[in-house]
C-alpha cells in the first residue's frame, strides 16, 4: 500500500544530512506556490529588502556619530539634521518592512496549512479500507496532520531568511575587511560550533517524534474516551475515569521527560556557544576601541566597525540557524511526503463496463467463485476458496459464528477489499469491470458498527444516496420505507432537527 518507505529513525546523525535536506526544497516550494504564488513572491522580495537596510543602518550610524563632532566643532546643530533624518527614515523602513513580512507569513502560513489539509483529506479519500485498519497508516496521518501542517511556509520562509542573511553578512564582512581581514574570520567561524550542535539536536527531536508517535496516537484516544458521548455511559457505569486518567499521565510524563532529555543539553550547548561568541566579541569591541584612541579611525567608524561585528557573527548565526532550522523542518515534511505516497490498490478500470440494471428491478445474480481472502498482515485466511450463487430476487441469509467471514463477504462484495484468489461476478461481469463507485450506489450496506453522524435527520439519511442530500422529498420517501419517519416527526425541528449531543440543538 505504501510506495515509498521512509528512513528508519533509528538512522544516525551526519552533518551531510543536514545539507542533502536542501533536496526537498523544491518539492516544499511547489507545495507553497500552488497554495499561493503571490504570497510566496511577496515573502521573498521582503526578505531581500530586509537584508539590505542593516548595512544601510550601520552606514548611517557612522555619519550621525561623525555628524555630531563635526556640529560640536564649529558649533552648529545643521550638520546633524540629514543623517539623523535618513537614520529615522530607514528605521521606519525596516520597521515597515517586517511588519509586512508578519503579515504575508502568517496568511501564507494560514493559506498552506487548509491546502494541505484538503490535500491529507483529498488522499485519504482515494485510500483503501485496508490503509484505514493499519496501525502504520494512523502513525503516518498522524505525523502528517500534527506536525507537517506549518512546516513547509516555515521552511521556505526560512530558506528566503538564509538569502536575507546571506546578503546582511556579505555587506558586513566587506566592511570589516575594510578594517581587518581576521575580524571577519572570527566572526565567520565562532558560530559554527552552536550550528553542529543544533542540527544534532534537532535530529534527536525528529527522531523523537517518530519514536512517539503510536504512544500519542494512544495519548489523543484516551482524550477521545474520556470527553465524547459515545463511551460515557460506561466510563460512568464501570467507573472507568480514574484508570484512564492514569494512563493518560503516564503517556504525559513520558513525552515531557523525553522532550527534557533533549532541551536542557541543547541549551548548555548553545549557553557554552554563546557565552566564547560573547568573550569574542568583547576582544573585538577592545581592539576597535584601541583603534579610535590612537587616532587611525573616526569615533563614527568606531560605531561602525562594532555594529558590523555584531552584525556579522549574529547574521552568520543566523545563517547557520536558518541552515539547521530548514534541516529540521524538511526533516518533518518528509512526513507529509510520506502520506502523499500512499496508493490505493483498489483502482476502477480504466473502461468500466456499466452495471446492466434489469427493467425489473429483480436485481442481478451474485456468484462468488472460489474465493480466498486473508487481511492484510494476517497469517490466517478470512475466507478459503468459498463458492455460492444468489440468484436476481433471492433473498437469502449467512449465518455464522463470529469471525466466520460473513462482513468480509460483504466488504468484498462492495470492493471495499479484493479477493487474492477466484473472481466476484455480478450480473455475469466480474465487478473489477465495474466503476466501484457506481457499483456502490446500487448495493444497500448497514454494518453492524454503522456510523452515527452529528448531522439533521435529513442529513443523515441523505447520505445514504449524498447527491439527493438535499431532496427532501427523496429522504422522506426513504424515511417513510424504513419506518424512520415516525421518530423525525416527533422531533421539534422534524427533519433538520440535528442529531447527537455535539452540537448546538441536538438529540439522540
Amino acid at each position: 500500500m505504501v510506495a515509498t518507505k521512509s528512513k528508519s529513525s533509528d538512522e544516525k546523525f551526519s552533518l551531510a544530512q543536514v545539507f542533502t535536506a536542501f533536496a526537498s526544497l523544491p518539492r516544499v516550494f511547489a507545495l507553497v506556490w500552488s497554495a499561493s504564488a503571490s504570497m510566496t513572491i511577496g515573502l521573498g522580495v521582503l526578505s531581500i529588502l530586509r537584508g539590505l537596510t542593516p548595512v544601510v543602518t550601520v552606514s548611517i550610524s557612522q555619519l550621525v556619530i561623525d555628524s555630531v563632532i563635526h556640529g560640536i566643532r564649529v558649533h552648529s546643530i545643521s550638520p546633524i539634521w540629514l543623517p539623523v533624518s535618513l537614520q529615522l527614515l530607514v528605521s521606519l523602513l525596516d520597521r515597515s518592512l517586517t511588519s509586512l513580512n508578519t503579515v504575508v507569513q502568517q496568511l501564507l502560513q494560514d493559506r498552506v496549512a487548509n491546502y494541505i489539509q484538503l490535500l491529507i483529506l483529498r488522499k485519504a479519500n482515494t485510500l483503501d479500507l485496508s490503509s484505514f485498519e493499519d496501525a502504520d497508516f494512523y502513525d503516518n496521518l498522524r505525523r502528517a496532520t500534527n506536525e507537517a501542517n506549518y512546516k513547509p511556509v516555515s521552511m521556505i520562509s526560512q530558506t528566503f531568511d538564509l538569502l536575507r542573511t546571506t546578503i546582511t553578512l556579505v555587506s558586513m564582512l566587506f566592511l570589516l575587511l575594510q578594517l581587518a581581514w581576521w575580524l571577519a574570520i572570527i566572526a565567520f567561524v565562532l558560530p559554527i560550533p552552536s550550528f553542529i550542535a543544533g542540527s544534532r539536536y534537532s535530529w534527536y527531536g525528529y527522531r523523537l517524534m517518530r519514536h512517539e508517535a503510536p504512544a500519542r496516537r494512544k495519548m489523543q484516544y484516551i482524550n477521545n474516551v474520556m470527553t465524547v458521548d459515545d463511551y460515557n455511559k460506561e466510563i460512568k457505569l464501570f467507573n472507568l475515569g480514574n484508570f484512564f486518567i492514569g494512563r493518560y499521565i503516564g503517556f504525559m510524563n513520558s513525552f515531557y521527560e523525553d522532550s527534557k532529555k533533549i532541551l536542557v543539553p541543547r541549551q548548555f550547548y548553545n549557553f557554552l556557544w554563546s557565552s566564547l561568541t560573547v568573550a569574542a566579541n568583547s576582544g573585538i569591541y577592545l581592539y576597535v576601541a584601541l583603534q579610535a584612541v590612537q587616532g587611525r579611525i573616526t569615533l563614527g567608524a568606531l560605531t561602525k566597525y562594532t555594529q558590523a561585528s555584531i552584525q556579522a557573527g549574529s547574521s552568520f548565526q543566523s545563517l547557520l540557524d536558518g541552515i539547521s532550522n530548514v534541516y529540521e523542518n524538511a526533516l518533518f515534511v518528509n512526513t507529509l511526503f510520506e502520506f502523499f505516497a500512499y496508493t490505493p490498490a483498489i483502482v476502477p478500470p480504466a473502461h468500466p463496463v456499466p452495471v446492466p440494471l434489469p427493467d425489473d428491478g429483480r436485481g442481478l445474480d451474485i456468484e462468488f467463485r472460489d474465493v480466498s481472502f486473508t487481511y492484510p498482515g494476517k497469517t490466517e485466511a478470512a475466507l478459503s476458496h468459498i463458492s455460492f450463487v444468489v440468484r436476481a430476487g433471492e433473498s437469502i441469509a449467512l449465518v455464522g459464528r463470529n469471525g466466520a467471514g460473513k462482513t468480509t463477504l460483504v466488504k468484498l462484495l462492495t470492493r471495499l477489499y479484493d479477493p487474492d484468489e477466484g473472481e466476484i461476478l455480478i450480473g455475469g461481469h466480474n465487478i473489477r469491470n465495474y466503476d466501484f463507485a457506481e457499483l456502490r450506489q446500487y448495493v444497500g450496506v448497514i454494518f453492524q458498527d454503522f456510523v452515527k453522524y452529528q448531522m439533521t435527520a435529513r442529513e443523515n439519511i441523505g447520505l445514504g444516496r449524498v447527491t439527493d442530500i438535499d431532496n427532501l422529498l427523496e429522504v422522506k420517501d426513504a424515511a417513510s420505507k424504513s419506518g424512520a419517519d415516525t421518530v423525525i416527526d416527533g422531533l421539534s425541528e422534524g427533519y433538520e432537527s440535528m442529531l447527537g449531543h455535539w452540537f448546538e440543538g441536538g438529540s439522540s
